[in-house]
């Protein structure tokens, strides 16, 4: 199994920013694929962000294009997700979690899961 630690949540007024990081334990960090998901009340688990092997290949969901950046750092074992002009609608529990090789936007699919953190957006 692949821990994952996700921190920097909180609470930030509309327009601000937060910047959301998974430190990652174990070996063969450059082989995983690495997600972003959130959770609102009411609502299913959605993909926010995903990142391929080595960056080769990124995804955002429509509502966050633009406005978040998805990345890794290889040599510090670490997933970042960097998120400016925030708004209420991204106030949500936010996830990392990780996969071996494929890509894959589909909760289901991801194997290990980080606890997740607190987005708070006021308006």
């Amino acid at each position: 199994e692949v821990p994952l630690q996700a921190s920097g949540g909180g609470l930030v007024q509309a327009g601000g920013s937060l910047t959301l990081s998974c430190a990652v334990s174990g070996s063969g960090f450059d082989d995983y694929t690495f997600g972003w998901f959130r959770q609102a009340p009411g609502k299913e688990r959605e993909g926010v962000s995903c990142i391929g092997t080595n960056n080769r290949l990124v995804y955002y969901t429509d509502s966050v294009n633009g406005r978040f950046t998805i990345s890794r750092d290889n040599a510090k074992n670490t997933v970042y997700l960097q998120m400016n002009s925030l708004k209420p609608e991204d106030t949500a529990v936010y996830y990392c979690a990780a996969r071996r090789s494929y890509y894959s936007t589909d909760p289901n699919v991801y194997d290990y899961w980080g606890q997740g953190t607190q987005v708070t957006v006021s308006s």
